[in-house]
């Protein structure tokens, strides 16, 4: 497939650049700084641009089959410029014809068949209170995926750990079971299984280890 990955410098972006090229993929990474991914294949394209700007969102999505977006906040929310990116990619998708999205969300972006045990309830809280405006900006993002007519599946991730994959993931909703972490290999190879299977259409997941 040919697949854009945006958020592909980050720890999962990384992760899914190099599975994706690994399993024959042709790639478009999405990055504003081309010297953070430090990678080269010859199946490889790398567009520089922020997401902020639909332009350079839009070129990056012409072509492709499928869009993943692992974007994170960068510490300064204001402005909210991953909902405002977001609705960028969403534009462009449609402007393309690109139907399928595949979107990273932390568990905060709640679900109504969510049943948090008090254990994320506080983690939740915790986040909201320390980083509101980053919190804000994450949950509407998700948000905006929703409300979206393309083929979307939001896949939550907790707290993601520098691992390789294992293979080993658990995949529910939030409740007393949920994990609260996932090795960024993990949620790499679950993202990309979910592009090509649509087994989670228009869900929103949590996966953990």
């Amino acid at each position: 497939m040919k697949i854009t990955i945006f958020g592909a410098t980050g720890g999962t972006g990384r992760q899914l650049v190099q599975q994706a090229l690994a399993a024959g993929h042709e790639v478009t990474a999405f990055v504003r700084d081309p010297a953070r991914l430090n990678y080269q294949h010859g199946c490889l394209r790398i567009v520089q641009g922020d997401v902020t700007d639909p332009v350079a969102v839009e070129g990056a999505v012409t072509g492709a089959q499928a869009v993943i977006s692992v974007l994170n906040t960068r510490g300064d929310a204001k402005g909210r410029p991953i909902t405002q990116g977001t609705q960028n990619i969403l534009a462009a998708m449609r402007r393309s014809g690109v139907r399928r999205l595949v979107f990273s969300a932390p568990p905060s972006a709640r679900d109504t068949q969510d049943a948090p045990d008090l254990r994320y309830k506080l983690m939740i809280s915790l986040v909201k209170l320390a980083a509101r405006e980053g919190y804000e900006d994450l949950v509407g993002s998700a948000q905006a995926v929703r409300a979206s007519d393309v083929d979307w599946t939001i896949v939550r991730l907790p707290f993601p750990i520098e691992q390789p994959k294992t293979g080993h993931v658990k995949v529910g909703y939030l409740n007393k079971k949920s994990g609260t972490r996932i090795s960024r290999g993990d949620a790499a190879a679950f993202m990309l299984e979910e592009v090509q299977e649509s087994k989670y259409l228009r869900q929103a997941p949590v996966i953990s280890n």
